[in-house]
C-alpha cells in the first residue's frame, strides 16, 4: 500500500522526517518496505532556467536553425542553436543548461544536454519546448513566458513544481483499517499522542431537489449499508494540479475530474465510491440486488462477463449498471459529456465481495478493501465530503438529500479483559493508566472498569480485534515490542507431557532426506483432465470430484492420484534431454465414494533414467527396482514405522510392485508403473512409483525415543541354499523364518537367486541368517539346532530341498 508523506501531514501534525515516521509505522505493525522521494514533473526540472533571448539570428548553414544568445544571469550571456519556428528575440523563455537531465513525455530514455557544435555554430545549452521538459504533449514550438522573474531564477520556481515522499507499506490482510491514510494516520494518533484533524465537512447542504433517485436494497445481507446523493449542473473536465499530483504520487494515473475525487476518497478515507452517470439511471431508480444466472454485463475494460445468481449488482430499473464494491460498467461511467452524477457510498459484506471479485478474477482498490471490511460508519461522511469536492472542482448543486438505507447497523465488539492475562502475555506489568491511555487513543472504549479488568468497546473497522489477545496485541504494538525487556530466566505457563507432532517439521524431515539423496520437488494442479484416471477404474480411486465451474476441459476434475500430473513433469524433462530423474511430491488427492467426499494427502515419488552416471571407473546403471525400495525404506524408517507386512501391489497400476501394510491398511505402494500408463504421457523410459499414505503414515509416527542396550555378544552369520518352487517369494521365506526362529534370529537377507532350465520350473535361494543371544556366546550346539530347526519348516511347509 501506498501512502503519501504530504498527505499525511494534512491529516495529523508531523514535525519527523519521512524515515523516522517508516520507523514509527513499521514498530506498530505497518511494516514500512521502502521510502523514496516523488517529484511531481520527474527530475525536478533540476539545471532549467528563465532566460532571455537577446538576440536571433538565421543560422548561416542551415535554413530552419538559428543562433540565438540567452542570458541567464551569468557575467556573459550562452550561445544557444534552435530550431523552433516561433523563437524571437527578446522573449522569456525555458533554457536547460549543459549537463542537465530531461525527462521528455513519451519518451523511455532520459536526455542529457551536452555542449556541442550544430552546423559548426556552439550550443550551450537548449531552449525548451513543453514536451520536452515532460510537462506535456506540445512540440509546436518553445514556451514563450510572461513573467517578470529575473533571468536565472530556476524553472521548478516558475512552474510551483514539488516533491513528495511515497512510503510504501507491507499491509498484512488483517489490518484493513489502514488501507488509507486515515488509517494510517490512527495509529500514528496512538503513537504520538496527537491528534486527527479530518476535512470539514460543515458547509455541507442540500441546494435543491431537481433530481431525486429512489434507492432501494433488496439483499441487506449483501449490502448492510448504502448511501447515495446526486449532483447536477457539474463540468467533468481535467483535475487541479494538486489532485492530479496527490494521485501520481501514489500511482494512480489521473482520469478525469469526477473519477479523480472518487479515488481520492478511497485512499484518504479507505472509503471506496462510485459515481454514475446520472441520465443514463433508467427509471431514475438505482436497485442493489442479485440478478440471473448467466446474465451478460460489459465492465470498465470492455470484457463482458457472465453474472452469477450470487454477484450483488449495482441495477437501474432495466439492467445492471455495476458490480457491487468489485468493478464499474461500461455504459454508466462518468465521461466528458456527463453533466448530473449520483454518487454511490456503502458498506457491502465482505464475504460477498470476495466470492465475486475471486470468481471474476478482479483485484481493484475498492475489492481489496470492501472484501477485508471495511468502516460501516464511514459512508455519509465520505459522501459529503465527496460531494463538496465535486462543487469546487466541478462546480454543480447537490440536487437529493443523502439517501442511507441502514436498517441493521453494525454493533461495536464487545471484549472482556482481564488485567492479569495482560501481564501474563506481555511478560511485563503495565500502568493501568497506561492501558487506558493507549486504548484509547486506538478509539476503543472503556467501561465495566474494576480491578480484575474491563470490557474493552471495539469500532467496528477494527475486524481483526474480536478476542482478548488482539486487544493485548494491540496494547502491545503501540507500547512497543523493543520495550520489553528481556528477563534473566526462561519460563513457561504449560510444559505439556505428550507433545503433539507437528506435521510440517515432519514434512520438512521428509523433504530433506529426499532432497539429500538426489531427489528435486515438484509441485502440480490438483485440478486435471479426466482422460488418464478414468483409465484406471472405479474400483482404484472411486468417482473424480468433477469441478461445476471449470474453465476448460484440461482442468475440469480434481484429481485421484499424483501419478499423472508427475508423469506429466517427467515427460516435461525428458522432452527437454533431461531423462535422469529422482522426484518427489506432496499432494493432495480428491475423491467420491457412494455420496461421500474425501481429501487425503499422499507422497509420491518418481524415479527414471540412469540412477548412475557413466564415470571413468564405471558404466551407466538404469535405475532398478530396489533403487525406489532403498528410498522408500529410508522414508519409513524416518518415519518410525516398523513391522510392515508385504503383499502385491495392484496390477492395475504396477506391472511389479508391492504394498507395504501396516496393521492390515496400506502405507506405502511402490513399483514398476505399467508401460500403459506412462504411454499416455509419452513417456517410452520405465518410470518408477511409489505412493504413501501420507495422512496415515503420520498418524503412525511416535515421537518417543527407544533405547536398546547394545549387546556384549557377538553375532554369528549361517547360509543356506535353497531350491523351491518359482512362486515362492524371498519374503515368504523371511516371514518364515522370524516365525520359527523368535529368540535368537535378528535378521535374514538374501544373497543370491538362481533361476535355470535344469531347475525345472523352481528357483534356487541363497540366503544369509544373523544368529545372536543378548545374554550368552552361542554354542555350535545352539546355532545347529536353531538351522535345523529353520531346514525343517522349510522342508514341511515349502517342500524346500536343501542343497548341501
Amino acid at each position: 500500500m501506498k501512502i503519501s508523506y504530504k498527505w499525511l501531514k494534512e491529516l495529523i501534525e508531523i514535525t519527523e522526517t519521512p524515515e523516522e515516521i517508516g520507523k514509527l509505522l513499521t514498530g506498530t505493525g505497518l511494516e514500512v518496505e521502502g521510502i523514496e522521494e516523488v517529484e511531481s514533473i520527474r527530475g525536478g526540472l533540476k539545471g532549467v532556467v528563465i532566460g532571455e533571448v537577446l538576440t536571433c539570428e538565421k543560422h548561416p548553414e542551415a535554413d530552419r536553425l538559428k543562433i540565438t544568445t540567452v542570458d541567464i544571469g551569468l557575467e556573459q550571456p550562452l550561445n544557444i542553436v534552435c530550431g523552433a519556428p516561433n523563437v524571437a528575440a527578446g522573449q522569456k523563455v525555458i533554457l536547460a543548461t549543459v549537463g542537465t537531465t530531461l525527462y521528455p513525455t513519451g519518451s523511455e530514455e532520459p536526455l542529457v544536454l551536452k555542449k556541442s557544435k550544430i552546423r559548426g555554430a556552439l550550443s550551450e545549452g537548449m531552449i525548451c519546448a513543453e514536451d520536452e521538459l515532460g510537462l506535456g504533449q506540445s512540440h509546436d514550438g518553445i514556451l514563450v513566458l510572461d513573467t517578470d522573474l529575473p533571468n536565472g531564477t530556476p524553472a521548478s520556481e516558475y512552474f510551483g513544481i514539488s516533491s513528495d515522499y511515497l512510503i510504501e507499506i507491507g499491509l498484512t490482510p488483517n489490518r484493513a483499517d489502514a488501507a488509507s491514510h486515515y488509517g494510517v494516520a490512527r495509529d500514528l494518533k496512538a503513537v504520538l499522542n496527537r491528534e486527527i484533524k479530518l476535512p470539514a465537512i460543515d458547509s455541507f447542504s442540500t441546494d435543491n431537489n431537481d433530481l431525486p433517485i429512489q434507492v432501494s436494497v433488496e439483499n441487506d445481507e449483501a449490502a448492510p449499508r448504502y448511501a447515495g446523493l446526486t449532483i447536477t449542473g457539474i463540468k467533468v473536465g481535467e483535475s487541479p494540479e494538486w489532485l492530479k499530483q496527490r494521485l501520481n504520487t501514489i500511482g494512480i494515473r489521473s482520469i478525469n475530474s469526477i473519477v479523480d475525487i472518487t479515488n481520492y476518497i478511497c485512499h484518504e478515507l479507505g472509503q471506496p465510491m462510485h459515481a454514475f452517470d446520472a441520465d443514463k439511471i433508467t427509471g431514475k431508480k438505482v436497485i442493489v440486488k442479485t440478478v440471473a444466472a448467466g446474465t451478460p454485463f460489459v465492465t470498465l475494460d470492455g470484457q463482458e462477463r457472465k453474472l452469477s445468481d450470487c454477484d450483488l449488482m449495482i441495477c437501474n430499473e432495466a439492467e445492471p449498471m455495476c458490480i457491487a464494491g468489485v468493478f464499474g460498467g461500461l455504459t454508466s461511467g462518468v465521461t466528458t459529456e456527463t453533466t448530473s452524477i449520483f454518487l454511490e457510498s456503502a458498506y457491502f459484506s465482505p464475504i460477498w465481495v470476495r466470492r465475486t471479485a475471486q470468481r471474476f478474477g478482479l483485484k481493484t482498490d475498492s475489492s481489496f478493501r470492501f472484501e477485508r471490511g471495511t468502516d460501516p460508519n464511514m459512508p455519509v461522511y465520505a459522501l459529503k465530503r465527496a460531494a463538496l469536492l465535486v462543487k469546487e472542482i466541478a462546480g454543480g448543486s447537490i440536487s437529493s438529500e443523502i439517501t442511507d438505507l441502514y436498517p441493521n447497523p453494525v454493533a461495536d465488539f464487545e471484549v472482556k479483559v482481564k488485567y492479569r492475562h495482560i501481564d501474563r502475555l506481555l511478560g511485563k506489568s503495565l500502568e493501568k493508566s497506561l492501558i487506558k491511555s493507549i486504548l484509547n487513543g486506538l478509539d476503543i472504549k472503556i467501561e465495566n472498569e474494576d480491578e480484575i479488568g474491563f470490557t474493552a468497546i471495539v469500532p467496528p473497522y477494527r475486524v481483526d480485534v474480536q478476542r482478548e489477545a488482539d486487544i493485548i496485541e494491540e496494547i502491545l504494538r503501540i507500547y512497543g515490542f523493543d520495550q520489553i525487556e528481556l528477563s534473566q530466566g526462561l519460563s513457561s505457563d504449560y510444559l505439556s507431557d505428550f507433545p503433539v507432532n507437528d506435521p510440517e517439521k515432519l514434512k520438512m524431515r521428509v523433504s530433506e532426506l529426499l532432497a539429500a539423496n538426489g531427489f528435486n520437488e515438484t509441485i502440480t494442479n490438483s485440478l486435471t483432465k479426466p482422460e488418464p484416471q478414468s483409465t484406471l477404474g472405479e474400483s482404484v480411486f472411486g468417482n473424480p470430484v468433477k469441478i461445476l465451474n471449470y474453465l476448460s476441459e484440461d482442468l475440469s476434475v480434481m484429481r485421484q492420484t499424483l501419478i499423472f500430473t508427475g508423469l506429466e513433469v517427467v515427460a516435461y524433462n525428458a522432452n527437454r534431454r533431461q531423462k535422469d530423474l529422482k522426484l518427489f511430491e506432496f499432494g493432495k488427492t480428491y475423491h467420491e465414494l457412494n455420496g461421500k467426499y474425501t481429501e487425503k494427502e499422499r507422497l509420491a515419488l518418481f524415479i527414471s533414467g540412469n540412477i548412475q552416471e557413466e564415470t571413468w571407473l564405471e558404466k551407466a546403471r538404469d535405475v532398478a527396482f530396489h533403487d525406489l525400495a532403498a528410498s522408500v525404506n529410508q522414508i519409513l524408517v524416518s518415519m518410525k514405522v516398523k513391522s510392515v507386512e508385504k503383499e502385491a501391489a495392484d496390477s492395475n497400476i504396477f506391472s511389479q510392485g508391492i504394498t507395504l501394510t501396516l496393521n492390515k491398511k496400506p502405507i506405502v505402494s511402490f513399483g514398476l508403473l505399467k508401460s500403459s500408463i506412462t504411454k499416455k504421457a509419452d513417456i517410452k523410459a520405465p518410470v518408477f512409483f511409489a505412493d504413501f499414505d501420507w495422512d496415515y503414515l503420520l498418524k503412525q509416527y511416535n515421537s518417543a525415543v527407544e533405547f536398546k542396550e547394545v549387546s556384549r555378544f557377538p553375532e554369528v552369520r549361517r547360509d543356506l541354499s535353497l531350491v523351491v518352487e518359482k512362486k515362492i517369494t524371498f519374503e515368504e521365506l523371511r516371514q518364515i523364518a522370524y516365525k520359527t526362529e523368535k529368540q535368537l534370529l535378528r535378521a535374514v537377507n538374501v544373497f543370491d537367486v538362481y533361476e535355470g532350465a535344469n531347475l525345472d520350473g523352481k528357483k534356487s535361494y541363497s540366503i544369509s541368517f544373523i544368529l545372536q543371544d543378548d545374554q550368552q556366546t552361542l554354542t555350535d550346539k545352539v546355532i545347529d539346532k536353531s538351522m535345523q530347526r529353520l531346514i525343517a519348516t522349510y522342508e514341511r511347509e515349502l517342500g524346500a530341498v536343501i542343497r548341501k
